[in-house]
């Protein structure tokens, strides 16, 4: 009979989570505030559930605009005193964190399980993409700064579905760098994890905060705010849009990622084996990424075929509650995805995949929540099955917007140039991707896409260490990052200096882009 598993009881793992971190809690087990040098401030106390199967996890401590200005404050503060430690010790206390947080891999991957319902097996790659992508920098940091001098304070707004990966990547790099940085723990998931990881960088030393608030309360003071240098922003194109506007302006550096439709288009294809192993493996975490297809624009006379492959990808995925077990020395299942990051998000994708039927779409595949991979009676509501949709008319809302869920659409086109404009929809993507068997019309194609990164039978991802990130359009704004991109975009060097990014002023694109 199917069970949690001993290993990831959420008391359990709670439990261990304070004895590592005691002074991250108050004697009553509630979450601290990282701020002025110390843990404090339980802040108002927002319930915090899981989406798993809808338990409380407890409380997240939101801060109010006064005390957020307080902590920028003091972090801006922090920043010159730790501009003057010299690179070498720099360097040795970012070794320490990440020494820290490889001891707490499994504990840090399993409250990732709990808090944003991603399989184990991607948590912990998670982790691991923060250790050995931080590593790398420093290992190759002299020759990225150079006579580069660190900006000051880095304030960082990131998504709930990567913690370590994208946000903790960012701080850690960011404070090799020269700087200070300060950070919003995402309102959805990833406070236990992030908590813990700033920790372990307190005690190595590191000029770190952390603070939990309303995005629209504490945005005065993270985005605005006269002691902020840089804002790294990761979210969706409606608030990075806004934030954008604030800062045309100003002198602030930011590097704002948004949302964009990334699409793969397939034209005069044969290799239909390798395009379904692309296909299943981009419903990892349930698409939940800034770099998952949602978008398949196919060849008219291909879709038989594209339709043959293509269905008992969806109809093999893996999904459910992901901490359960038959016995208990099991190890937690390798799923494909769990439950979305909450109920809420779900109720949104129903609302558009149901607007989109309503108004003339074809369903192809609507799954169902598998009763073998979730307990009798648990909570469902943050669980969505894999769906598909034929040709959404351009009137529905799922025809313009990323799903950022496990909803694909579908459509079918008769020419080159159709194809085209169907993968350019949201006016800029982070990737988007051709499969094609002719070598010179992939190319053609490819030069059309308007995706930053641009797949030719092969999917296109963040990457790692040396590999420069960034988006076209509405999917970016600011500078680009990726290997010394990053470094860059937080450091100072020559006065009136042009950096790569996607700007409103000019647009100078990298050569390995």
């Amino acid at each position: 009979m199917l069970h949690i598993s001993p290993t990831a009881e959420w008391d359990r793992i709670l439990r261990d989570t304070q004895a590592q971190a005691p002074e991250a809690f108050t004697s009553d087990h509630r979450v601290l505030n990282l701020f002025e040098g110390e843990w404090g401030g339980p802040g108002s106390g927002r319930h915090y559930e899981s989406a798993v199967d809808g338990r409380s996890l407890g409380h997240i401590p939101m801060l109010d605009l006064p005390a957020a200005r307080s902590a920028v404050k003091f972090a801006k503060s922090e920043a010159a005193d730790w501009a003057a430690v010299d690179l070498d010790e720099r360097k040795r206390r970012v070794s320490l964190c990440l020494e820290g947080l490889r001891e707490q891999r499994e504990l840090i991957a399993l409250l990732l399980v709990w808090e944003i319902g991603k399989p184990h097996a991607q948590a912990l790659t998670d982790i691991d993409r923060c250790i050995s992508g931080v590593e790398w920098y420093v290992e190759n940091i002299e020759a990225m700064l150079g006579q580069r001098k660190p900006l000051g304070l880095i304030s960082n707004i990131a998504s709930w579905n990567y913690p370590l990966s994208v946000l903790m990547h960012a701080v850690l790099v960011q404070v090799l760098a020269g700087n200070a940085a300060i950070s919003k723990t995402p309102s959805d998931g990833g406070l236990y994890a992030l908590t813990l990881a700033h920790a372990i960088a307190v005690r190595a030393g590191l000029p770190v905060s952390l603070v939990s608030g309303s995005g629209g309360q504490l945005s005065e003071a993270l985005v605005r705010n006269e002691y902020v240098d840089c804002l790294a922003f990761v979210g969706g194109k409606t608030n990075g849009s806004a934030i954008a506007s604030s800062l045309y302006d100003g002198n602030k550096r930011y590097l704002l990622e948004m949302e964009g439709v990334n699409a793969y288009g397939v034209w005069s294809y044969s290799d239909w084996p390798a395009l379904a192993q692309q296909i299943r493996k981009g419903f990892d975490y349930g698409k939940q990424r800034c770099t998952a297809y949602a978008r398949y624009v196919i060849q008219r006379s291909l879709f038989p075929q594209f339709l043959e492959m293509y269905l008992p990808v969806l109809r093999s995925l893996q999904f459910g509650n992901p901490v359960l077990v038959e016995r208990d020395e099991d190890l937690l299942p390798k799923l494909d995805f769990g439950p979305l990051i909450n109920n809420k998000k779900v109720e949104d994708l129903r609302v558009m995949y149901t607007e989109a039927l309503g108004r003339g779409a074809v369903s192809l595949h609507e799954g169902e929540i598998p009763s073998d991979r979730v307990l009798p009676g648990q909570d469902l509501s943050a669980y969505l099955a894999p769906a598909a949709l034929l040709n959404i008319p351009r009137s529905s809302r799922l025809y313009h917007n990323e799903p950022f869920g496990p909803i694909d659409s579908i459509v079918v086109v008769d020419h080159v140039e159709e194809l085209i404009s169907e993968m350019n929809v949201s006016n800029g993507s982070l990737v988007a991707s051709i499969a094609c068997d002719d070598p010179a019309t992939a190319k053609q194609i490819a030069g059309q896409l308007r995706g930053f990164k641009i797949g030719i039978n092969t999917v296109r991802s963040r990457g790692d260490r040396e590999e420069v990130f960034g988006g076209i359009g509405q999917s970016w704004k600011g500078c680009f990052v990726g290997g010394r991109y990053l470094v860059l975009a937080v450091t100072q060097g020559d006065p009136g200096e042009k950096l790569y990014g996607n700007f409103p002023e000019y647009t100078q694109l990298p050569e390995s882009a």
